[in-house]
């Protein structure tokens, strides 16, 4: 998917127009945010999804492969790439509008396929700007294989039964966490949510970090240092991607968490999103303050 930004002095009401700042084409969509921030990490990563067969996909392609992230198993068809108009305010604050594309063109028989060819695989790791049919058969096929699955549900909508079964850690933000729950994240809601759902769960905060459920059943807040914000776009990504890399290399889950809010505390102290993502330098060291 590819992230459209304008970078405006407030949102425009409606009918309005407004002159913008500036404005930065990029790359994004949250599956391929969370590949490159798991890689920049160290991680082999493999890509699945579609693509359109339109000047979108080559250049999505070209950026995967300048990361070294495995595509064999992206695939192209007819019609546009996704793209991601996205409006970014003074402090940070961003409005994302996702227009899936290509992306709802993967089917579940092709999801399988993938994670059956992948050797080997630790985490598989979804969103929801697939259908949720295609990657509850994909966490399915992960599943048989002992492979850890995280749901980062986004963006926000119910969950089907199916994929919710197949789930084990959920991620979602305080946004999604209410909409699945109905409820804010209180200690009390978390703890409840993760037992009647059947899932480990981790909620994150924006500016406030991280609350993890653990295996006890307890909830422990991981707060995130106070940094100036230029571009909160892409942060929960970078979140997501980093906790699970830190899974597959067997952190333990408070230890992933951390390096989870790490990498997207720094993340949002630069504009864009993939490129605002700490560098292979950078995350050596933030492994090594976990």
């Amino acid at each position: 998917m590819i992230d459209l930004i304008a970078y405006t002095p407030r949102i425009p009401a409606a009918g309005e127009t407004l002159v913008g700042e500036r404005f930065q084409m990029g790359f994004g969509g949250k599956g391929a945010n969370q590949a490159v921030m798991a890689r920049l990490l160290g991680a082999d990563v493999a890509m699945v999804n579609c693509l359109g067969d339109d000047a979108y996909g080559d250049m999505t392609l070209e950026n995967f492969a300048s990361y070294g992230i495995d595509t064999t198993h992206v695939r192209r068809v007819p019609g546009p790439s996704g793209v991601a108009p996205i409006w970014v305010e003074p402090d940070g604050t961003n409005r994302i509008v996702i227009v899936p594309g290509a992306n709802h063109a993967m089917t579940a028989e092709q999801a399988v396929e993938a994670v059956d060819d992948l050797d080997p695989v630790a985490v598989v790791l979804g969103q929801l700007e697939i259908p949720q049919a295609v990657t509850a058969a994909a966490f399915g096929a992960a599943r048989e294989r002992g492979a850890v699955t995280v749901l980062n549900p986004a963006p926000a909508a119910p969950l089907e039964a199916a994929l919710l079964e197949g789930t084990e850690w959920l991620v979602p933000n305080e946004g999604e966490f209410r909409l699945l729950a109905g409820s804010e994240p209180t200690d009390e809601a978390m703890i409840s949510y993760a037992r009647e759902a059947g899932v480990r769960l981790v909620v994150t905060l924006g500016a406030d970090g991280a609350a993890l459920v653990t295996s006890a059943g307890a909830v422990v807040r991981h707060p995130a240092d106070t940094v100036e914000a230029v571009d909160t776009t892409g942060a929960g990504d970078a979140f997501v991607g980093a906790f699970a890399f830190g899974l597959a290399v067997g952190l333990g889950e408070e230890r992933a968490v951390r390096l989870g809010v790490r990498c997207a505390t720094e993340s949002v102290t630069r504009p864009g999103t993939q490129m605002s993502f700490p560098s292979p330098a950078r995350c050596r060291e933030l492994m090594d303050a976990v």
